[in-house]
């Protein structure tokens, strides 16, 4: 995770966006590259009617002048240099002078290794769904979704939402990096939300023989939902880091998330490393 891109804008997210994306250039001696974004022309503020966040807003160009401000000033506070060409150290940069639209985020985000973004949000001032589904439906590439509270780290304890899917798997390789520095990772399945694909327990044995110290734990849906599950047991453990598969129930460029990703994207508060 060498080179890291974040997608800014001025919502509410953005400093934890910032802290957050730091941990990971600190761990990894990542270069990171800001970028202003802004909805499609004509777009508006409203609202996506299954999982109820904001999917577009208004922008101006004082709003992109002040997220590179930001980014900036950030970066020059916490002293962090600006990046170089050649092997990645922890660096910054800002190579565009002018704001791209959402969709340059799916393009532009498959030259990085991790595109880092505020949790969508149902109020104006939180950060927006399309930079998210063009990070995760169009770079290639692995988002991390951060919450408005930065955490005071990351990845050191791991929960992976594991479903036997492809997505899963892919998800999984995508965030090797991250689980073979963990000192605890908790591989969670849950009964009757998994695929045909390999069990819980396989996916165990799997990332041990990588080198991760995984556990599995097999759990019931009960009188909760799968996303409740999921985020009950990420509190319940203490974990820093929530690892799960994206996917659309739609071929639509209009995402509509299936309902455990809905529920996590829509109410965690830690970190959530997803990819599709």
């Amino acid at each position: 995770m060498k080179t890291i891109l974040i997608p800014a804008e001025d919502h509410d997210c953005m400093p934890a966006v910032l802290e957050t994306a730091l941990l990971l250039a600190r761990t990894f001696g990542s270069y990171m590259e800001g970028i202003a974004v802004r909805p499609a022309v004509g777009t508006y503020v409203t609202v996506e009617p299954v999982s109820s966040l904001a999917i577009s807003g208004a922008f101006d160009e004082d709003s992109a002048r002040e997220a590179r401000a930001s980014f900036e000033r950030f970066m020059l506070a916490n002293s962090v240099a600006r990046g170089s060409d050649g092997v990645a150290v922890t660096s910054w940069g800002w190579p565009r002078a002018e704001a791209v639209d959402d969709g340059v985020i799916g393009t532009y985000g498959r030259v990085f290794d991790l595109i880092v973004l505020g949790r969508p949000g149902r109020e104006v001032e939180n950060p927006r769904m399309p930079p998210l589904e063009a990070a995760l439906f169009e770079s290639g590439k692995p988002a991390l979704i951060v919450p408005k509270i930065a955490p005071k780290s990351i990845g050191r304890n791991i929960l992976l939402a594991w479903n036997g899917s492809t997505e899963q798997a892919h998800t999984n390789a995508y965030a090797m990096p991250l689980l073979q520095r963990a000192e605890q990772v908790t591989v969670l399945a849950i009964e009757g939300h998994t695929s045909d694909g390999p069990s819980g327990e396989q996916a165990t044995q799997h990332l041990r023989r990588n080198g991760v110290k995984a556990s599995a734990l097999t759990l019931k849906e009960g009188s909760r939902s799968a996303g409740e599950i999921i985020l009950d047991q990420a509190a319940s453990l203490g974990c820093d880091l929530l690892v799960k598969s994206a996917y659309t129930q739609s071929r639509l460029r209009q995402m509509i998330f299936g309902g455990m990703t809905r529920h996590i994207l829509a109410h965690a508060t830690l970190p959530v490393f997803m990819a599709h």
